[in-house]
């Protein structure tokens, strides 16, 4: 207990103690190691396995503690529901990353606006005014939350060693939603494919070459 005291108190004296070694390296390696894979095996992902990094995804910031997320897992053969409505057969072989649709589970996030403002107007937080509505809201604090979820399950799943790739549903939507008799007051962030990645090299996106912002290029000190 003494060295884990000690470790706390460098950290806390001079964070910079740590460079790239202990607990922060590890957090630091995930963080940089992380990256949107397109091409997957189609190996099933271990059984507890999804409860787990959905349980840690549930640990992101949310406001008030609402909590207002939900995912629609499809597993397996569950997943060509999926790609049947967003992919149809008449597209697929044009389609660029084939070996994403072997990922053997899709994972759709939706946000509740109406879960904050039913939190925000009990008692506890009723002064605010935002249980008025959404349109109360300065910003959509259910997708904010619910995006900080993704990207916290993005990162745990690095960490357990699988693939993930969240992409938007920019076809058939409104179909997926029926099929999946998925409530009208939700919104639908994407989807994130997750499983297992491939050993051959994979085709890299189209962004992938563009340079990385510099943190003096994002960080205004004292203003803009």
């Amino acid at each position: 207990m003494g060295a884990v005291l000690d470790l706390r108190v460098m950290w806390a004296r001079d964070p910079r103690t740590f460079g790239d070694t202990g607990v922060m390296a590890e957090f630091s390696d995930v963080v940089r190691s992380r990256r949107m894979t397109r091409a997957f095996t189609a190996e099933p992902i271990t059984e507890g396995l999804l409860e787990h990094l959905v349980d840690l995804a549930s640990r992101a910031p949310s406001a008030g503690k609402t909590q207002g997320w939900h995912i629609v897992a499809l597993e397996g053969a569950q997943t060509a529901r999926f790609w049947d409505i967003t992919l149809p057969a008449s597209r697929r072989t044009q389609f660029a990353w084939q070996r994403l649709l072997n990922a053997p589970a899709v994972l759709l996030p939706f946000a509740d606006p109406q879960a904050y403002v039913d939190r925000y107007a009990e008692p506890d937080k009723a002064s605010t005014g935002l249980g008025a509505g959404p349109e109360a809201w300065p910003a959509p604090y259910w997708t904010i939350d619910a995006s900080m979820a993704v990207m916290t399950l993005l990162l745990a799943a690095e960490d357990r060693g699988l693939g993930a790739l969240f992409f938007g549903v920019f076809r058939g939507e409104d179909e997926l939603r029926r099929s999946l008799g998925v409530p009208e007051r939700l919104g639908l962030l994407g989807a994130i494919a997750l499983g297992h990645p491939a050993d051959e090299p994979e085709r890299k996106g189209r962004s992938a070459a563009r340079p990385r912002r510099r943190t003096g290029e994002i960080i205004h000190r004292g203003g803009w």
